[in-house]
């Protein structure tokens, strides 16, 4: 299962069926069970969630699994509780377990807890629980086979239903090819009785809350089934799916759980990050968010960080993949707090200067992303997102400076943070561990004197250097570009500074084949004793970014065809040899050295000299 196999604190003793042990020298309580009839009535009325809670992501079929695990007897581990005392009530944000979830991620719902006497939040099992909660009262938006993801006609909202005639022995002896013995499955709707099959859905069990009510029901379909000519051996696999079922839901005490009664924050927080160890790696953003939201009066911090991050990543022009993690990461960051990404680094007063600075933080983030998306730097091609900090860094001490505006200060600052970025993704300056980096190069910017400063890249450069990196253009760099290949991630990022255009993220290009592919037939240049054409076919130096109406016109052109009906302008932006002799396929290799002598050449006049490498400082 994807959470953990339960919580157990301290070393537990046996005392007259009661599990007693110590966490510390403080005594527990003992562990607890019940029904999960009783246990879903709790929900959104008595149990709630913390917002240090990830949000729903098991699948259709985990729930399945459980539901099966449930019927079979399986221990579904145990669960851990923590009751708020009533002074403490209003102290923390707490949100609805979902009853409708919703393929690709559904937001839980900020809940009210006026009138409830006795609040638990659960620390462990809310993934078990919400489950639960969708399997018998709830529905699972899935989307259809073959439909595309934005037609509304592709979603469909379906309850969870068990086939009370399939036979579980019979699927327990491999029948069925699946370790599910139980006939479980989401459907739209509840699909009329055959005699085969008598789909039920399974939310009705809760109907039965005595079991005169269920016995009653029994007699019923019995006669039912019968008068529709169902043997007797078929009516007592449906009574007895039907009562395993009534069992495993409100007789059977399914649900064991511990309640943690200490009001102390941090040790709950403790006790909450051991008991998911075993589980779903948690993200650290998961746990601060609920001491965050607790520091901002009157602002639900958890609501304004997800949905700033479905802002960046959804709704500017081009998608995105950033996480909350990036985002706290970038709020320590702005406001001169250690970088460090550690719980203590989030203090009340802490949290307060975020609190306080939370407008121009996001105006920053959303300024620094749009700048590379507008350069074509997205999800797909920014191997690190922390190596656009400094960027919203500077941005957020510069707070009139936007990078799209046409006056020479914007423009000159846009084109040389555009190369900083590309050379610093390219030379992977902010890969592995960068809090020292960051530390580093925001007290390079923190050097900037007077308004509205330029990008002190020379500054920032020289403290990478020191770390033993370099985001510079050097003979490393340069061959270590001209390596790129077509389909690595970065060759997108190699090829952007061999234009002056920027704006690749408005304009709908591809990345091309001078010399096409289908020309580098393996069988004829290995008889014409050029194998080695294979492999270059795909350098940089054979590649180009082509407008989508200038590849279409391309089409399967020889290439001194195509570029022979260019005007001059067209070879010189994209570094084509003029020497139309090299156009023909049997000079690739002549036209390959000669377009990268041209790229070196174009490298250098933006970068200048080629700088030799500098060692870090012992």
């Amino acid at each position: 299962m994807v959470e953990g196999i339960g919580f157990l604190v301290g070393v537990g003793v046996v005392n007259g069926g009661a599990i007693v042990g110590r966490y510390g020298e403080a005594q527990f309580m003992s562990y607890r069970s019940e029904s999960i009839a009783l246990t879903i009535g709790r929900m959104n009325r008595q149990y709630f969630l913390p917002a240090i809670q990830r949000e729903f992501v098991w699948k259709p079929e985990q729930i399945v699994q459980l539901f099966d695990s449930i019927m079979r007897g399986y221990p579904i581990s145990s669960f851990l509780f923590w009751e708020l005392k009533p002074e403490n009530r209003d102290k923390w944000q707490v949100y609805e377990f979902l009853e409708k979830a919703q393929h690709g991620g559904t937001h839980n719902q900020l809940a009210s807890t006026d009138g409830v006497s006795s609040l638990s939040l659960v620390l462990d099992g809310q993934q078990r629980l919400t489950s639960l909660m969708i399997g018998l009262r709830g529905t699972y938006t899935a989307k259809k086979k073959y439909k595309r993801w934005d037609n509304p006609d592709a979603w469909s909202a379906q309850k969870l239903h068990l086939d009370l005639l399939a036979d579980p022995r019979l699927d327990s002896e491999g029948a069925s090819g699946s370790d599910v013995y139980y006939k479980f499955e989401f459907m739209e709707n509840t699909p009329a009785p055959t005699s085969e099959h008598y789909w039920f859905r399974i939310g009705r069990i809760l109907d039965f809350d005595e079991r005169q009510k269920f016995e009653a029901f029994l007699d019923e379909k019995d006669e039912e089934l019968n008068k529709q000519g169902l043997s007797r051996s078929e009516r007592k696999t449906f009574e007895r799916n039907l009562d395993r079922l009534y069992k495993a839901i409100h007789v059977d005490e399914v649900i064991a759980y511990y309640t943690e009664t200490d009001q102390d924050y941090d040790r709950v927080l403790d006790i909450f990050v051991r008991a998911n160890e075993g589980g779903t790696k948690l993200s650290k953003s998961d746990l601060l968010l609920s001491m965050v939201t607790s520091n901002w009066d009157g602002v639900n911090a958890r609501e304004q960080i997800f949905n700033f991050v479905d802002r960046v990543n959804t709704q500017l022009t081009r998608r995105n993949d950033f996480d909350k993690d990036f985002i706290m990461k970038s709020c320590l960051v702005l406001t001169d707090l250690p970088v460090a990404y550690k719980v203590q680094n989030f203090n009340n007063a802490n949290l307060t200067s975020i609190r306080q600075h939370w407008p121009k933080i996001k105006k920053a983030i959303e300024l620094g992303v749009d700048l590379p998306i507008h350069s074509g730097i997205d999800r797909d091609n920014l191997t690190s997102a922390n190596a656009l900090i400094p960027i919203i860094y500077y941005l957020f001490k510069n707070p009139g400076v936007t990078l799209r505006g046409s006056t020479p200060f914007e423009a000159r600052n846009a084109d040389l943070i555009r190369r900083w970025l590309i050379m610093a993704l390219l030379n992977g300056v902010f890969g592995g561990t960068s809090d020292n980096m960051l530390r580093d190069v925001r007290a390079s910017l923190q050097s900037m004197s007077g308004a509205a400063a330029d990008f002190p890249i020379d500054a920032i450069n020289t403290t990478i250097r020191r770390a033993g990196r370099s985001a510079e253009f050097d003979d490393f760099a340069m061959d270590e570009m001209l390596s790129r290949a077509y389909g690595q991630q970065q060759t997108f990022l190699a090829l952007s500074l061999l234009y002056d255009e920027a704006g690749w993220g408005t304009m709908q290009f591809h990345q091309d084949h001078i010399f096409a592919r289908s020309l580098f037939k393996p069988k004829e240049l290995l008889a014409s004793n050029r194998p080695d054409w294979i492999d270059k076919k795909d350098r940089l130096g054979n590649l180009c970014l082509l407008l989508a109406s200038e590849n279409i016109g391309k089409l399967d052109m020889p290439v001194e065809e195509w570029l022979g009906s260019r005007e001059p302008g067209f070879l010189k932006r994209h570094l084509i040899p003029e020497d139309q002799s090299l156009w023909k396929f049997e000079r690739f290799l002549d036209f390959l050295e000669a377009r990268e002598d041209l790229i070196r050449r174009r490298l250098q006049a933006l970068f200048g000299p080629v700088v030799a490498q500098v060692s870090p400082k012992a």
